[in-house]
This record gives C-alpha cells, sequence and structure tokens, in this order.
C-alpha cells in the first residue's frame, strides 16, 4: 500500500515549487518589458492560492510535508536567472515555462492515476484542480511563443 499522504506532499512540493519559479522569474524581468508578465502574475497567484490549499490539508491530515533541498531550490534560481540573462524574450520565457508545466502535468496524471482509489476525495479534487490549472496554463502560455 502507498502512503496516502504521498499525492497530497506532491500538490504541496508542486505548487511550492511553481509559485518559487514564478516568483523568481518576475524578479529576473523587473524592469524589462515583456508582455509575458501579466500571464505570469496571475498564474502565480493561483499557484500561491493551491499551495495553501494543500497547506490546509496537510495540516488537517496532521502531515509535516518533506521539504525541497536548498540546492534544488537554488539550482532551479539560477537556472531562471541565466535563462533570462541569455535571452528574456516573451517567446523564450514561454517555451520555459511550457517545459515545466509539461513536466508537471505528466507527473500529475501519472500521480492521481496511482491514488486515485486510495486518498481521500479532497486530496483527489485539489489534486484535479492543479491539474486542470497547469493544463490552461500551457494552452495561455503558448500565445507568447
Amino acid at each position: 500500500m502507498k502512503d496516502k499522504n504521498e499525492l497530497l506532499e506532491y500538490v504541496y512540493q508542486t505548487t511550492d515549487m511553481g509559485k518559487n519559479s514564478l516568483e523568481t522569474l518576475l524578479n529576473a524581468l523587473e524592469g524589462k518589458d515583456n508582455k509575458i508578465k501579466t500571464i505570469v502574475e496571475k498564474q502565480l497567484k493561483e499557484y500561491e492560492k493551491y499551495y495553501l490549499e494543500s497547506e490546509k490539508l496537510l495540516e488537517k491530515n496532521k502531515v509535516k510535508p518533506k521539504t525541497k533541498g536548498v540546492m534544488t531550490e537554488m539550482m532551479s534560481k539560477m537556472g531562471i536567472n541565466m535563462n533570462v540573462m541569455k535571452d528574456n524574450s516573451d517567446s523564450k520565457m514561454a517555451e520555459m515555462l511550457i517545459q515545466g508545466l509539461t513536466m508537471g502535468i505528466v507527473e500529475m496524471e501519472k500521480k492521481i492515476k496511482d491514488y486515485k482509489d486510495e486518498v481521500d476525495k479532497d486530496i483527489i479534487k485539489l489534486a484535479k484542480n492543479v491539474l486542470k490549472f497547469q493544463e490552461k496554463s500551457l494552452d495561455e502560455i503558448k500565445e507568447y511563443l
């Protein structure tokens, strides 16, 4: 049997990573004239919303989530900043975001499939909502390619 909290922890970590990555991207684009910033700000608010929802469910289930390593977070920030320094065009930023969203969508779909019969309905609902949000975000970002 799988750990029933693994999906919830995954949603928490995914939304945390999305939130942190978009904050890093917005900071790197500060003072630059990118049209994509508006959509990134909107998506950041959604990630923050789902992050708080997952945090509340973790507390409700008395789960202390595993944190990502400091090195992982640093490497992510460095990668985003390097990409912005190389080419901060909207199309390049869209490409970077699409890659991250695609990986997130694939993994979220697998996790939902693996856990759908084993976890609380609230957790599945949250995971599916995050998945829908990621899919919608992917479609919105494509217009900047």
